[in-house]
């Protein structure tokens, strides 16, 4: 069971989380409608984990994220898991840059960033949010679709073929090797011989451990196309 804190500004979706989680087990300490509110609510019930939306009030722009990036610099390994009502590559990447916590496991705390329609994939969101929790990183497929097909020819990932990219992009979701070898329908040496081809073509270190995926975000935001927000898509 996890204890948690809860940030959405619409009613009704506020109300219909609280249920999911209820439901799925887990204990909703506070469940609040804006930022300030939020940090009270961390400060007081110390949760294992906050669930916040990006855009709230009172200027309903970034406010949830950047509650959620000062909780994690005043609470050192706070798992968070942002949502999002669109792609917003811009968002996504701020989160994962500030994401370091000192003590967390590789100095990495637990980090999400999903799509609000994959809190209907119940079975999935919970699961999302049971590994960062538990320290791990989950970026929304669709979200790592847009941060690839920003690419260029020329760049770095234009480097790897079609299978290295599904892998990347697996990577990304915080998927381990035994499950991206499930779902791709291959050996996990397989998966093990493209992750190694992948960190040697974009130059990242395979040692980093569980900071892989925030090193491979890293790469894809500094890639892509710095002036863009949002991808209604």
């Amino acid at each position: 069971m996890l204890r948690i804190v809860l940030a959405e500004d619409a009613v009704l979706l506020r109300a219909g989380l609280v249920e999911l989680l209820t439901r799925g087990g887990h204990e909703v300490r506070a469940a609040v409608g804006d930022a300030d509110a939020l940090a009270r609510a961390v400060d007081a019930e110390r949760p294992d984990v906050v669930i916040t939306d990006v855009r709230m009030p009172p200027g309903f722009r970034d406010e949830g994220l950047r509650a959620a990036l000062e909780l994690r610099a005043r609470h050192d390994r706070l798992p968070v898991l942002v949502l999002s009502q669109y792609v917003a590559t811009a968002y996504a990447t701020q989160l994962l840059g500030g994401g370091s916590a000192p003590g967390g496991p590789g100095g990495v705390a637990g980090l999400g960033y999903l799509l609000k329609d994959r809190v209907g994939e119940v079975a999935e969101f919970l699961d999302a949010l049971c590994r960062v929790a538990g320290g791990g990183t989950v970026i929304d497929p669709e979200v790592v679709r847009v941060l690839l097909v920003q690419q260029t020819q020329g760049r770095p990932l234009s480097r790897l073929t079609p299978r290295e990219r599904e892998v990347l992009a697996l990577m990304a979701q915080g998927l381990n090797n035994q499950a991206i070898a499930h779902r791709l329908t291959v050996t996990e040496a397989s998966v093990v011989k493209h992750s190694g081809n992948i960190f040697m073509k974009l130059e990242l270190d395979p040692a980093e451990g569980n900071r892989r995926v925030l090193a491979v975000l890293a790469h894809l935001r500094g890639e892509g196309s710095p002036g863009r927000t949002d991808a209604d898509t």
